[in-house]
């Protein structure tokens, strides 16, 4: 049989994972590849690092030109991240010759539509499994295994990192500075985690799926956005009250034949499955018009499972699968069948939280604004401030639940409410999952 050679640019968390698969199980993944599987050379920034898994000083590289010269290699894995350098390098790779194993989401949202009409052109293909959702095969679901159905929702928890923040605060009572640190000293954070707190990372693996499941090509800055980096204990505390736990939820669903998009920090029900998924585990819940609602979980983040996902674009190279479903994907260079809904028509149930001063007809003025916006007041809870003498300046948390109201209606009804001078910035804003 004739071996499979293997280039690798990046040898860091999910680079030395997938390396430490291949060279520690080599038998098993031969037997699933049905050949055997060359680690011919790896490219790495620095010669002298000390890393965890041991490999020949003569595989290894400075130089990324070495892999994209090798006539040897077959398949190249690129592991590094960004945009600009990665792209550069994967058309080199792809003129090179070589097919490419990705898990750059990022560069993919940004350069997508350039590479896979490139690749398309020079009959290479390229695979992506690890750039969504971790070691959960929810690329090859879209791509295989759902063909038959026309997506009308999908709805996930795509970002390890800020699951595991929600879940610290929630279950041990930790603020989330204290909870962000522990996520940074157990390697699940970024030493900056601005792309996984703020919203970014869950957006543009978003992208990627709604591209697969809805042949729409959208842009991160299409659809809202938002983040867990605002949030206090106290909001995750109002809601446990409620009966909900908050989760960063990525959700793209069909309504009235236009694609609504949308991440941001989400209330959902106690008795959802949604709830249950805690730590850095990822879940995708998918619904197709054939097979009715699907369920997708697993580990998000982390060494292994990544390279569990990379592993099997690996061996779908090796048997030739690859090559044969790339041009078919409804991907980048595809139809698109839908539209995306426009921000202000999109319709949801939200959770307002104010810091208010307390005083007289605070809360009156709130719901005079909400009112004339048409936005209706579900539920109110305020909080029992201590009793004191006049020139009360204290603070007092104001918990609104609404009825449905359009996107527009609430950034409308915010801009007047973010004028009174009774109330303290940040106003908390965060969706109802229905």
């Amino acid at each position: 049989m004739t071996p499979l050679k293997i280039g690798m640019i990046g040898l860091g968390t999910v680079g030395g994972g997938v390396a430490k698969i291949l060279t520690q199980h080599p038998d098993r993944i031969e037997r699933r590849a049905q050949r055997p599987i060359v680690l011919q050379r790896v490219a790495v920034r620095d010669l002298t690092k000390k890393r965890d898994v041991d490999l020949p000083a003569e595989i290894l590289t400075d130089r990324v030109q070495d892999v994209i010269d090798d006539p040897e290699i077959d398949v190249a894995v690129q592991l590094i991240g960004g945009t600009g350098q990665a792209r550069e390098i994967m058309l080199a790779l792809l003129a090179a010759g070589k097919d490419v194993v990705t898990a750059n989401k990022a560069l993919l949202c940004e350069h997508g539509d350039e590479l896979f009409t490139r690749a398309r052109e020079l009959g290479r293909s390229i695979a992506f499994e690890a750039s969504v959702a971790g070691g959960i095969p929810i690329i090859a679901a879209f791509g295989s295994a759902l063909a038959g159905n026309q997506i009308t929702s999908l709805s996930g928890i795509l970002n390890g990192t800020s699951n595991f923040i929600l879940t610290e605060m929630a279950d041990k009572n930790q603020t989330y500075e204290q909870a962000l640190r522990r996520a940074q000293e157990l390697g699940y954070a970024e030493a900056d985690p601005a792309m996984d707190v703020d919203g970014t990372d869950a957006a543009q693996k978003l992208v990627l799926l709604s591209q697969l499941a809805f042949g729409v090509r959208a842009a991160v800055a299409e659809f809202p956005c938002s983040g867990i980096d605002t949030l206090t204990l106290e909001d995750l505390k109002c809601a446990a009250d409620l009966g909900y736990m908050v989760k960063l939820l990525a959700v793209a669903r069909l309504v009235d034949n236009l694609l609504e998009m949308h991440v941001s920090p989400t209330l959902v029900r106690n008795n959802l499955p949604m709830a249950d998924v805690q730590g850095v585990f990822n879940a995708v819940k998918v619904t197709g018009d054939v097979v009715g609602e699907t369920w997708f979980s697993g580990q998000g983040a982390g060494q292994l499972p990544t390279a569990s996902a990379v592993l099997a674009d690996i061996v779908d190279m090796a048997v030739g699968r690859s090559q044969l479903t790339f041009p078919t994907l409804d991907l980048f260079g595809g139809r698109t069948t839908f539209s995306v809904q426009p921000t202000d028509k999109i319709l949801s149930k939200f959770y307002l939280r104010f810091n208010a001063l307390d005083r007289p007809h605070v809360l009156a003025d709130i719901t005079d604004i909400l009112g004339r916006h048409e936005i209706s007041i579900a539920s109110v809870v305020q909080h029992e401030s201590p009793e004191v003498e006049s020139n009360n300046n204290s603070v007092v948390p104001v918990f609104i639940m609404t009825h449905r109201a359009t996107e527009g209606q609430m950034r409308a009804a915010e801009a007047e409410l973010n004028q009174l001078k009774s109330l303290q910035s940040p106003c908390i804003r965060m969706r109802v999952a229905e």
